[in-house]
């Protein structure tokens, strides 16, 4: 079973320090091995005035220093096909945003650095149709694929999961993923900047558990109330190790 779990944007070096420090607490104690996420770039940010990290260059060498120090592995993701070489060079798994999976450029550069390839499954498209996204960074080398569900846009300003998706997706790829805090987003619905529902992140969890889902992604803070993205939707740094107890029961 796949954990990834990290803020959502690199915020500062003493964030990064303090999630880690936990993420290794818990695979101690657990015997797990979650993957540290964070992002260095969020450019898909809703207003222009919305805080978006540190940029490639220092955001690379601050999750460089992640490895150094607490030995986790890393995801992070991309935007542009040229980021995919000297982000390769630094994590263990290249994440391709939903908007952006249907990008062949895009999924060819990330399968070319021989990293494992997370393809997040678009707002718009079933979990039937990720076998297209799949079969291009297969066919471009990549020598592992993960898909991940994070729910569809039925309507204004909110989403929906089919958890009918994870056994979908099942069939094309041998780990499926759970977005279980972009699934609890209410995008731009919070004047200028996205909203959520964290309260149903162990709820959307759990259920994936019952559809099969063998990866969980989870964004956490240690104050998510002063995160300075996503915040509403990422799970209370303190709550993830309970929640985790209970997917590997």
């Amino acid at each position: 079973m796949q954990f990834i779990a990290g803020p959502c944007v690199i915020e500062s070096a003493e964030l990064l320090d303090a999630v880690a420090e936990r993420l290794v607490a818990i695979n101690r104690r657990l015997g797990t091995q979650i993957i540290f996420k964070a992002s260095f770039d969020k450019a898909n940010r809703t207003s222009i005035a919305s805080f978006r990290g540190p940029g490639l260059e220092r955001g690379l060498q601050m999750l460089a220093d992640v490895r150094a120090k607490w030995g986790l592995k890393l995801l992070t993701d991309i935007h542009e096909s040229w980021q995919a070489a000297p982000v390769g060079e630094v994590v263990d798994v290249i994440q391709i945003p939903a908007f952006l999976c249907r990008q062949t450029d895009l999924l060819l550069a990330a399968a070319k650095t021989g990293r494992t390839v997370n393809i997040k499954k678009a707002q718009f498209l079933s979990g039937a149709d990720m076998r297209y996204p799949y079969e291009k960074a297969r066919e471009a080398g990549a020598r592992e694929v993960w898909l991940t569900e994070r729910g569809n846009m039925y309507g204004y300003n909110n989403l929906v999961v089919d958890f009918r998706n994870i056994p979908d997706m099942l069939g094309i790829a041998p780990t499926v993923v759970m977005d279980c805090t972009h699934s609890v987003q209410r995008p731009g619905a919070a004047g200028g900047k996205t909203g959520g529902n964290r309260e149903f992140v162990p709820a959307m969890a759990l259920a994936a558990k019952a559809f099969g889902a063998n990866g969980f992604f989870f964004e956490v803070h240690p104050d998510p109330d002063h995160a300075l993205s996503d915040g509403p939707n990422m799970l209370q740094l303190d709550d993830l190790e309970n929640l985790i107890k209970k997917l590997i029961q």
